[in-house]
C-alpha cells in the first residue's frame, strides 16, 4: 500500500475502500442467498433426482441390486416352498444372499448369458429350411 501524504489522497482511498467493501458485501449476500436456496430440502432432492436420471451407470447399478434382490428372494421361495424346517428355512436364506450377492455383482455376465440362451431358443432351425438347403 502506498503511504498517503495529503487529505484528499487520504479521502479518495476511503472512498475507494467503501466501494470495495460494498461489491464484496454484496457477491457475499449473493453467495449465501445461492447456498441458502441450494440447501432447501426440495432443491436437494431435485437435484438427486436430476444425478439419478443423468447417470446411466447408477441407473445400470440399480437395475442390476433390484434385479440380484429379487432372484434371490425367488431362489429363497423356490427352495423353502411350503416347508416347516427350521434348516430348510436357514439355509434357503443364506442361498438367498448368495444369489443376491452373486446376481448383483455380476449383473453384465447374467446379462450375456440370459441373452445367449434366449438366443438359443429363439434360433431354432425350422425344418423345412433345412431340407430346401436355405
Amino acid at each position: 500500500m502506498q503511504n498517503i501524504s495529503s487529505y484528499s489522497s487520504l479521502r479518495d482511498a476511503i472512498q475507494l475502500l467503501e466501494v470495495e467493501q460494498g461489491v464484496k458485501s454484496q457477491l457475499f449476500k449473493d453467495q449465501l442467498r445461492n447456498t441458502f436456496e441450494s440447501l432447501k430440502p426440495i432443491n436437494l432432492i431435485r437435484k438427486s433426482l436430476h444425478d439419478i436420471s443423468s447417470s446411466p451407470d447408477l441407473i445400470d447399478n440399480i437395475l442390476g441390486v433390484a434385479t440380484g434382490i429379487a432372484s434371490g428372494f425367488l431362489t429363497r421361495k423356490i427352495f423353502i416352498g411350503a416347508s416347516g424346517n427350521v434348516i430348510r428355512k436357514i439355509l434357503g436364506t443364506v442361498l438367498q444372499f448368495g444369489v443376491t450377492n452373486v446376481v448383483a455383482k455380476n449383473p453384465d455376465t447374467i446379462k450375456s448369458v440370459g441373452q445367449a440362451i434366449l438366443n438359443l431358443f429363439l434360433r431354432r432351425k425350422d425344418p423345412k429350411s433345412e431340407e430346401s438347403g436355405i
